[in-house]
C-alpha cells in the first residue's frame, strides 16, 4: 500500500469549502397561462357529455338486446321442424313487441298484413325488411305441414334478417 499523500493546506481549505450541486426546483405541473387550464376543463366536460350521452343511448337500446336474447331462444325452436310453426309465431310476437317498444303503441299495435310489412321496410335503412316481411307474411298464416317442411336455409334466413331489423331498425327521435 502507498501511503497516503498529504495535500497542501489550500487544497485541502478548498476541499472542505465545496458543496454539492444545487438542484433547481421540480417543474411544476400546473398550466402557466389562464388557456391551458380553460382547456382542460372544456375536455373534462366533453368526456362528462360524451359519457352522458352513451349512458343515455345505452339504455335507451335495452329493449333491442333484450329482444336479441329473446331470439337466441326462438331460434332454437325455428331450426326445429317440429316446433318450427311455433318459432315463427314467437318471432313475428317478438318483432311486434319490439316495434311497441320503439315507436307509440297508437302507431304499430293495429298494423298488420301489408301495413305491417310496409312499417318494417320503412323502419329499416338497410331494407333487410323486404324480404323479411316478405317471408312472415307467407310462412305465418300457413299450416303446420308447410312451415315444418321449410327448408333449414329459409328459417335460418329469416332468423338472420330478423336479427339484422331488430340490431338495425331506426327510430326517429
Amino acid at each position: 500500500m502507498e501511503p497516503a499523500t498529504q495535500l497542501d493546506p489550500v487544497a485541502e481549505a478548498a476541499l472542505r469549502s465545496l458543496r454539492d450541486i444545487a438542484l433547481p426546483q421540480p417543474v411544476s405541473w400546473m398550466p402557466q397561462t389562464w388557456g391551458w387550464a380553460l382547456l382542460a376543463g372544456l375536455l373534462v366536460v366533453a368526456i362528462l357529455v360524451a359519457l352522458f350521452a352513451w349512458i343515455r343511448r345505452y339504455r335507451r337500446n335495452a329493449y333491442r338486446r333484450e329482444a336479441l336474447r329473446l331470439l337466441d331462444d326462438i331460434v332454437v325452436d325455428i331450426r326445429n321442424p317440429s316446433r318450427r310453426e311455433r318459432g315463427i309465431h314467437a318471432l313475428t310476437e317478438l318483432l311486434k313487441r319490439t316495434a311497441l317498444a320503439a315507436w307509440p303503441r297508437s302507431d304499430v299495435a293495429a298494423l298488420s298484413g301489408a301495413a305491417w310489412a310496409r312499417f318494417l321496410d320503412e323502419r329499416d335503412h338497410s331494407r333487410a325488411a323486404t324480404a323479411l316481411a316478405r317471408l312472415l307474411d307467407d310462412f305465418e298464416y300457413h299450416d303446420r305441414s308447410v312451415v315444418a317442411g321449410l327448408p333449414s336455409n329459409v328459417a335460418d334466413d329469416l332468423v338472420l334478417r330478423s336479427r339484422r331489423w331488430i340490431a338495425r331498425h331506426h327510430v326517429s327521435a
